[in-house]
């Protein structure tokens, strides 16, 4: 299958190089000019759209065709970049660098994917989708990097794997596109889905006793793999504690996981920064494959406050929905890593950054618990990580609760809780009609660096209520805005933030569509 795939890709991006050559490489210098000046990286798309080897005549005479360009430019440099990557492993000194060299490999992959989505002309797609799927690109190169750091280990292999303009080239692809793409509309997600009414008829059953075809959730997810085809298959997993680490990927698309409630079925893990994971490869549970549903089901990492980043789930799966779940943890606990995400009546615990990644995510109707941190720690609900003022991602949080869990309500003169920080330059998150507990300090927010993003960042509260609700004493950054309008409010609603009325009536997953 993977000799396939990558005998696709070589087509794929040997056609594409061939036009992209083609295409611009005798254009007048000053017309290349004229559209790399469009962009916010200019010198790199000048420098790789004028060298090349073959020769041709054409000038793009419109902004799509120069995107479409600029997106072929994108996926041949990071075509590149992943074969390099692979021969990086030899290098790699110690485990760290391996793990982290090793989420790199992955991560370039699916952005590779993501880019071809992007421009074939057979994919259904709108705006919305395409940026969206940029929006995923950018981030995983972001991410990449980012496990070198947190594993201290930057100084050596992390240059080779990223020294090769492809964020910038992804970031002139993002600017290209258009953001004003809520409007639509088209139900182009309808197969697929299966409907909640009634009994959900399991394609196969875990059950730890032996009742069911399997024992193991992994075992049911290989059986999934097996499949012709990529239409709904169901698992249903009966109570129990499934000591797994479950990797959901991008081929197994459209899996639903359907547990006996999330109080009976918990899947566990111990994980983290502090065991040397990388944040992206702790996960108890990574989902990527498109079209994932979970319903009842806790995901957990139990390896404690002292381990740092340990992440219970982490989606990176478009169109993904968690209904009735729970997400136990304490640093990092919910990975939105990428796409377009739903929960839906969860629960989520954590003490730092414990909602954070750079998805386009509506959390509505959910449970959001604060736990005891460490000794001078304090606590932040979110992070949220965009890079590029262009991405079409952040966190909303709407008709939610936030609240103290029972180990921090003893204790909670002892710390202070804020609403999120901002991660990336372009961090982005709200709470909308949300119950903000006593918890929450007057200032709502904190800095992650001093000055950092202070500026760039938006966050936004709309008509939220309860004691931690008051916002005469928030902070007075630039970024920071109390809402007052209901249409800039519906910007972050379902049905304009993850375009969710085109795709999540199939799933019959209730939901709000505004505000």
């Amino acid at each position: 299958m993977a000799t396939v795939f990558n005998f696709v890709i070589l087509i794929i991006t040997s056609f594409s190089s061939f036009l992209l050559s083609t295409a611009v490489s005798k254009t007048a210098s000053g017309d290349v000019n004229l559209w790399c000046n469009q962009t916010p990286y200019p010198e790199p798309c000048k420098y790789f759209m004028t060298n090349n080897q073959r020769r041709n005549t054409f000038v793009p005479k419109h902004k799509s065709d120069f995107k479409k360009l600029a997106v072929e430019l994108a996926l041949e440099r990071t075509l590149r970049a992943e074969s390099n990557t692979k021969t990086l492993g030899s290098k790699c000194r110690n485990k760290r660098e391996k793990a982290a060299w090793a989420d790199c490999l992955k991560l370039y992959e699916d952005t590779i994917q993501q880019l071809n989505k992007t421009i074939d002309p057979n994919t259904k797609c709108t705006d919305f989708d395409r940026q969206t799927w940029l929006s995923t690109a950018l981030t995983n190169v972001e991410t990449c990097r980012t496990g070198f750091v947190e594993l201290r280990v930057s100084d050596f292999v992390l240059p080779l794997v990223t020294n090769n303009n492809v964020s910038q080239l992804i970031c002139n692809t993002l600017a290209l596109g258009n953001n004003d793409t809520t409007h639509e509309r088209h139900n182009y997600y309808k197969d697929g889905f299966p409907r909640w009414s009634g009994s959900v008829r399991p394609n196969v059953v875990v059950a730890q006793d032996g009742s069911g075809n399997y024992r193991t959730i992994k075992a049911a997810l290989d059986a999934a793999a097996r499949r012709s085809g990529s239409s709904r298959f169901v698992i249903i997993v009966r109570k129990g504690i499934y000591r797994e680490n479950l990797e959901i990927g991008k081929s197994l698309r459209n899996i639903m996981i359907v547990g006996d409630g999330l109080k009976n079925t918990i899947i566990t893990g111990s994980r983290s920064v502090g065991g040397g994971s990388t944040t992206f490869n702790s996960a108890t549970v990574a989902v990527t494959g498109d079209g994932f549903i979970a319903r009842g089901i806790t995901f957990r990492n139990t390896a404690g406050p002292s381990n740092h980043q340990a992440v219970a789930l982490r989606s990176s799966a478009d169109l993904s929905v968690f209904h009735r779940c729970s997400f136990e943890g304490y640093q990092d606990t919910l990975y939105v890593h990428s796409q377009r995400q739903f929960y839906k009546e969860c629960y989520i615990f954590g003490t730092v950054d414990f909602i954070f990644g750079n998805a386009a995510v509506v959390l509505q109707n959910c449970m959001i618990y604060a736990r005891r941190p460490m000794s001078n720690q304090k606590n932040t609900i979110t992070a949220q990580g965009r890079t590029d003022p262009n991405q079409n991602t952040g966190i909303s949080i709407h008709n939610s609760r936030v609240m103290a869990s029972a180990d921090l309500v003893p204790v909670l003169g002892s710390f202070q809780s804020f609403l999120g920080r901002p991660w990336k330059q372009y961090s982005r998150t709200v709470f909308m009609q949300t119950y903000l507990g006593s918890l929450v300090d007057p200032a709502g927010w904190l800095e992650w660096d001093r000055n950092f993003a202070l500026n760039t960042l938006y966050y936004g509260e709309y008509r939220n209520f309860g004691p931690g609700s008051g916002t005469g004493q928030r902070v007075r950054w630039r970024g920071y805005r109390v809402i007052t309008s209901a249409t800039e409010a519906g910007r972050f609603t379902v049905a304009n933030f993850i375009a969710g009325t085109s795709w999540l009536p199939a799933t019959s997953v209730p939901f709000t569509v505004g505000i």
